[in-house]
Parts: C-alpha cells; sequence; structure tokens
C-alpha cells in the first residue's frame, strides 16, 4: 500500500518546527505504525536526512512511551491501543497521515515527536510510593481486603503513564493520571497511612507542572488505552477535600 505521511519536525525546544511530507510506496498492511515509521527512517538514513526521532521501548502496548498523535487522535483512530499496537492495515491505500507529538505545556518537546514527560515522574516523587514500614510480606489471605476492592485497585493501578489523557484533553489536564495513581494506594490499607500527605502532595506538584484543570469532559478516559475509568478523578477529589478537612 501507499501512504502520505505528513509528520511534524522540530530540532529542538527552540525551533518552531513544520510539517514535512513523506512517501512511502510499499507498506505491508500487516505493520505496526512505529515499523512502519521505521521504514521511513531506513529511507531517509540512506538518504543522508535526519531520522524521524519518536519514543518507543517495550513495542507491546505496556510502558506507555510510544505516544504520538496520528490524525488528531492520541495513539491514533483506534480505541484502547498504544501506538506500537496500532497496524497499517487500520488505514487505506494512498491515505494521507498526520503524525504530531503530544502537546500540552507540561510536555515540550524535545525533537520532532519526542516529548518529554519528566512531569509525571515528579508527580510520583511528590507521592506516589509507600514509606511506611509494613513489615515481612505476609499471606495473601491475611490482608482483608475484597476482592471487589482487590481489583478495582489493580484497575487503577493499569495507568501506564502514556500522557495519552493530557494530549486529548482540550485543558491539558492529568487529572486522570494523578488521581490513578492516587487512587490505587488509597484503595489499599498499606496506603492508608499516607493518604492525606500523598494526595496534598501530588494534586500541588500536578498543578505546579502547568497542567490544566479538569472540566470532566472525559475524552480522558475515550482515548486511554487502558480504560483508566475517570472515576478515579471523583475518588481524587473526594481524597483531596478530605485531607483538606
Amino acid at each position: 500500500m501507499k501512504i502520505h505521511l505528513k509528520i511534524w519536525r522540530q530540532k529542538n525546544a527552540q525551533d518552531k518546527g513544520k510539517m514535512i511530507d513523506y512517501k512511502l510506496d510499499e507498506v505491508d498492511d500487516h505493520m505496526s505504525f512505529l515499523e512502519m515509521m521505521d521504514t521511513l527512517n531506513e529511507q531517509l538514513i540512506v538518504k543522508g536526512d535526519m531520522p524521524v526521532e519518536f519514543d518507543h521501548d517495550c513495542r507491546e502496548g505496556i510502558c506507555g512511551a510510544c505516544g504520538m498523535m496520528i490524525d488528531g487522535q492520541a495513539h491514533g483512530p483506534v480505541p484502547g491501543l498504544t501506538v506500537c499496537q496500532l497496524h497499517m492495515r487500520e488505514f487505506k491505500d494512498g491515505a494521507t497521515i498526520y503524525v504530531e507529538p503530544f502537546r500540552a505545556l507540561a510536555f515540550p518537546v524535545k525533537r520532532d515527536l519526542k516529548i518529554d514527560r519528566s512531569a509525571f515522574d515528579r508527580i510520583i516523587q511528590a507521592g506516589g510510593f509507600i514509606t511506611v514500614n509494613t513489615g515481612q510480606p505476609v499471606e495473601a489471605n491475611t490482608l482483608l481486603i475484597t476482592h471487589e476492592t482487590a481489583e478495582s485497585a489493580f484497575d487503577s493501578a493499569a495507568c501506564i503513564g502514556c500522557g495519552a489523557c493530557v494530549a486529548t484533553c482540550k485543558n491539558a489536564s492529568a487529572a486522570l493520571f494523578t488521581s490513578a495513581k492516587i487512587s490505587h494506594l488509597a484503595k489499599l490499607p498499606q496506603g492508608q497511612e499516607e493518604a492525606a500527605k500523598r494526595v496534598l502532595s501530588m494534586v500541588a506538584q500536578m498543578d505546579a507542572e502547568g497542567f490544566g484543570n479538569c472540566s470532566n469532559t472525559e475524552a480522558c478516559e475515550v482515548k486511554c488505552p487502558q480504560g483508566i475509568s475517570v472515576l478515579n478523578i471523583a475518588k481524587m477529589n473526594w481524597e483531596y477535600t478530605k485531607a483538606s478537612l
């Protein structure tokens, strides 16, 4: 299949950047989107041009590194997928595909499609952990946690920190990411001791990073590849109000 690409190229954070046209004439529809990008880069290298930089790691949909905007949608047009799990068969032969980096004040572009997600790391460093001594590991059945609570905590912990929630939100809010990290610990007994300190610190850091406010449009849940529920945001707001009092 033939593909026409319009890709955002930007030399560094200070460069204005612009869309550049590329054409690929022999794209296998079984390729993943990143394999297609690899093919483009191989051709650019052969020509002596600078390859397109983009983040990737596991290519198994679990690391969250490969985020980019494809035709204006975070991770592309298919719900529940990361870019590395998106295949070229989802596009028509001869299609024009627009590829851009995630855009948010707190996610500065480093080069081309590569962004700096360090803001997420600093939110976690502000309190997304347990420091109290919980003792030696015990037999799981001795912890009085219902199956429903455990599953809910696991659902919150499934967030891979890709940033799609931020990129797709009209306010570039990190509420879904932050709330997922707060909720999964707040739901478990080990996280109760530091729950108030945690939510106050993490929300304060989220605001300090320049993320926008949540306006409950729920676009973040729609484009989250892990399907993280916006109910986590309600849980965060409850925990924050309780801690503030």
